[in-house]
């Protein structure tokens, strides 16, 4: 996960005190309260964290007759944490480069606070870009390796030192400051190399994969670092990731992706229970659909007549219901069903249903009574279902 440190908006070389800078509430959730909008003042002047959007953004790789990215439209919150999702070859990292300044795109536009910055070199567009890959400098001490930036910019060896400590306390390595690289665990240089990016105080963080070569339960505790840091700094955020939970869990609103094309743009909750399309209810998991025909307010199913807490449009639509969210039992929406599998995973029950030609998943607590090929009553709730489009 190494860092590519871009120069911050602020002279480097002026003394400034790091208690004038005011950080966001830890836990603060909602970017678009002003309340919870990252400023912080330096000599007198006001900086606030970057708003960043991409305007109609596309690219084609020489040699290649489909475009890595399609008319990408995207608006980023100042102080905002966003991932791009979507499989290897989606366009996200070639976005995540041409925000950068390392790419510049075969049409469209980035804009930072309004601005173009498509003829502002890398170095001077404020943002700091992490990569999977730490590349930490092997003959330099942790500490230095993340001062090295500021060095390079003439800052004073003071400031350097004040800089460097406080970055090492955002990532909790204050112990490991004389440390060389090769001393340090895989968790602790990605560490490391996001210490780097964040001491230049950046106005955009960008991060590609930053968490994908590590195991599951580092994964886990660098997410929830990366999101505390990003909150208590405030800082305008682009995660690019391919796992939808590392998404879910960390972004304030995710940008999904399918062949450079955009798909969906919203809060992570919509993608599970308001999917726009069949295509994105799997990706997420959804393995329920349920084929009718909307009139009068309800859907006419193999499973029965089923109402709906919205509106459908008349005439043949798909449904679709989350497994945790079909229940056992009767009532609105109820039916017959057998169960063909049974499947116990720990902290959850899968089972199959099968119900007038139409299978289901459905998931229940560890402790349900439910045995294979028993005949079961289930119901799908009504503000559980969702009408796709195509």
């Amino acid at each position: 996960m190494a860092a590519l440190a871009c120069g911050p908006p602020f002279n480097d070389g002026e003394d400034r005190d790091d208690a004038e800078f005011a950080l966001r509430p830890s836990g603060a959730r909602s970017p678009c309260d002003p309340i919870f909008r990252f400023s912080r003042i330096v000599r007198g002047e006001r900086f606030v964290s970057a708003g960043l959007e991409l305007k109609d953004l596309s690219h084609r790789y020489g040699g290649v007759s489909s475009p890595a990215l399609s008319h990408l439209s995207v608006e980023v919150e100042p102080g905002e944490l966003v991932a791009f999702l979507g499989s290897s070859g989606c366009g996200k990292t070639t976005a995540l480069k041409i925000i950068a300044g390392l790419l510049r795109p075969t049409s469209g536009d980035v804009l930072v606070d309004g601005d173009s910055v498509l003829a502002v070199p890398p170095e001077k567009r404020g943002a700091a870009m992490v990569f999977q890959k730490p590349l930490l400098f092997p003959h330099m001490n942790v500490a230095a390796n993340i001062g090295f930036g500021l060095k390079m910019r003439n800052v004073s060896t003071n400031q350097i030192a004040r800089r460097v400590d406080t970055a090492l306390r955002r990532v909790r390595m204050e112990d490991f400051a004389d440390r060389r690289s090769g001393e340090l665990s895989g968790g602790q240089q990605q560490r490391v190399a996001l210490a780097r990016a964040l001491v230049t105080e950046p106005r955009l963080l960008l991060l590609d994969e930053p968490l994908s070569a590590l195991d599951a339960s580092l994964r886990e505790e660098m997410r929830e670092l990366v999101r505390e840091v990003q909150e208590q700094g405030g800082y305008t955020t682009v995660f690019v990731t391919h796992d939808q939970e590392e998404a879910v869990v960390l972004a304030d609103r995710i940008a999904l992706l399918f062949d450079g094309k955009l798909q969906m743009y919203d809060e992570p909750q919509a993608f599970y229970e308001r999917p726009v399309s069949r295509q994105i209810a799997r990706f997420f998991g959804a393995t329920n659909f349920i084929h009718g025909r909307a009139r009068n307010g309800r859907v006419e199913t193999p499973l029965g007549s089923l109402s709906l807490a919205g509106a459908a449009t008349r005439g043949d639509v798909t449904l679709t219901i989350r497994p945790e969210a079909v229940r056992l039992g009767g009532g609105e929406n109820s039916f017959s069903a057998r169960v063909t599998r049974v499947v116990y995973l720990g902290t959850r029950i899968d089972c199959g249903l099968e119900a007038n030609g139409v299978d289901l998943k459905l998931a229940v607590s560890p402790d349900a009574r439910v045995r294979e090929g028993e005949t079961v009553t289930a119901r799908l709730p009504a503000e559980s279902l969702w009408v796709l489009g195509e």
